[in-house]
């Protein structure tokens, strides 16, 4: 491993951005930090970049070829599908996230399908429809429980799942009345898959494959699993055996490595964070969706247990000498908290004042990494519906759990809502 420092301009302003910032700046490798756009809580680790397009693959590159960039760090989707990653590699410049091309695994939910079952991957049986009277048609065929999907990008709320016929057709209009802009031009129907949810992240240079530790996130806004699917309220990791079993571990990190090496034989390198979201069904995990990045929030749990120096993974998923051994794990549970504005994630008021964060980091193990947060004459302010997600790492499930609760306890801010239940599926 060389010893050179590396320049990183890291894309997004999310919980998961602000992850990834703490833990490239603990590489002995990492020289100048950049973000764009950033948020409260990375602005004062990194330079913020202001003004820079982060969806534009000329603007991103230009601004990295100038400042002397070594490693471009892409967070959020939009971007990938944009193609900022091409542009950049293009202008010789390494950079972490998949091509344009494979991330379509995330931009077109139709393009994923077809994928996986070309790779003979187990998923929910499907069919896209582009018009909403036959998608209509359909739906009042075959009936509810039924999964009505926007097929581009819809910042995770393009999902419905419907528990009824009705909810289903609202669901179908939903996705055709404009309200996703052109993610619900076309429309995905899927059936209902019945089991816990998993998610695991994988690394991959594009042939090799390197899961990262399991993560349950919880998408409900409220307790008990209720309420409308969020972007997600908490997660933990890692997920224990009798939820996850050896075998369905195993069998998911099959399924991308199938997935990878079919885009592989198709022409495309996929080389970033796979995120499989997956359905352990009575049949074995069926795959959810997957995504071109990094999971927020399963991030700020499974990066305080990484060990690795992050900016050589992220070189070598770039330049194709990614090796298992370049990542290990601790034996810590990690609990994190995601603390919303009222409302969420429907609308909601933004420029409340926050207070408590010191005191909540001050507890042994705990991190709070902000998502929604902005700072405003001289005060940290929401600027999100997600605004903080409080994240607790412990020797025992219990101690982290309860530690990250008492740090959410300590933060105030008007508005303030969370689930009082993450993690407690861990519980036997």
């Amino acid at each position: 491993m060389s010893n050179t420092k590396v320049d990183i301009l890291l894309l997004g302003s999310g919980g998961r951005e602000h992850a990834l910032l703490v833990k490239l700046a603990e590489s002995p490798r990492a020289g100048k930090l950049y973000v764009a756009p950033g948020n409260g809580g990375m602005d004062v680790m990194a330079k913020k970049v202001e003004g820079l397009d982060v969806e534009s693959p000329v603007a991103v590159a230009d601004w990295a070829r100038e400042h002397n960039i070594g490693l471009v760090v892409i967070g959020p989707e939009a971007p990938l599908v944009a193609g900022v990653a091409d542009a950049v590699r293009s202008a010789g410049i390494p950079c972490f996230g998949p091509n344009g091309d494979a991330a379509q695994m995330e931009g077109s939910k139709k393009f994923a399908k077809q994928v996986m079952a070309r790779a003979g991957v187990p998923t929910a049986a499907y069919r896209s429809f582009t018009d909403q009277e036959s998608c209509e048609a359909y739906v009042r065929q075959v009936g509810a429980p039924i999964v009505i999907k926007a097929d581009g990008l819809a910042a995770g709320k393009g999902v419905i799942v419907a528990k009824t016929l009705e909810e289903a057709l609202e669901g179908v209009q939903e996705c055709f009345s404009g309200v996703f802009g052109d993610a619900g031009a076309t429309v995905v129907v899927e059936e209902t898959l019945e089991g816990p949810e998993c998610s695991l992240l994988a690394l991959t240079d594009g042939r090799t494959v390197v899961p990262l530790a399991t993560a349950q996130d919880h998408k409900r806004a409220l307790d008990g699993d209720k309420g409308p699917n969020t972007g997600g309220m908490g997660v933990y990791s890692p997920v224990p055996e009798h939820l996850v079993s050896a075998e369905a571990l195993a069998a998911m990190v099959d399924i991308e490595q199938r997935v990878v090496a079919e885009l592989a034989s198709e022409g495309i390198t996929y080389s970033g964070c796979l995120y499989g979201g997956f359905m352990l069904t009575a049949e074995g995990p069926k795959v959810l969706e997957f995504n071109a990045r990094f999971g927020d929030p399963e991030t700020q749990v499974v990066l305080p247990r990484m060990k690795a120096d992050l900016v050589d993974v992220f070189l070598a998923c770039d330049n194709g000498t990614l090796t298992p051994d370049m990542v290990s794990w601790d034996d810590d549970w990690a609990v994190s908290v995601v603390l919303t504005s009222a409302g969420y994630p429907g609308s909601y008021e933004k420029g409340k004042v926050i207070t408590g964060i010191e005191k909540a980091e001050a507890l042994e193990g705990v991190t709070v990494y902000h998502a929604g947060t902005a700072v405003a004459d001289s005060e940290l302010v929401t600027a999100g519906g997600r605004v903080l997600d409080v994240t607790a790492v412990a020797p025992t499930f219990e101690e982290a759990r309860a530690r990250a609760y008492e740090a959410c306890a300590l933060i105030d801010f008007e508005g303030k809502t969370y689930r009082s239940d993450i993690g407690l599926r861990a519980v036997r």
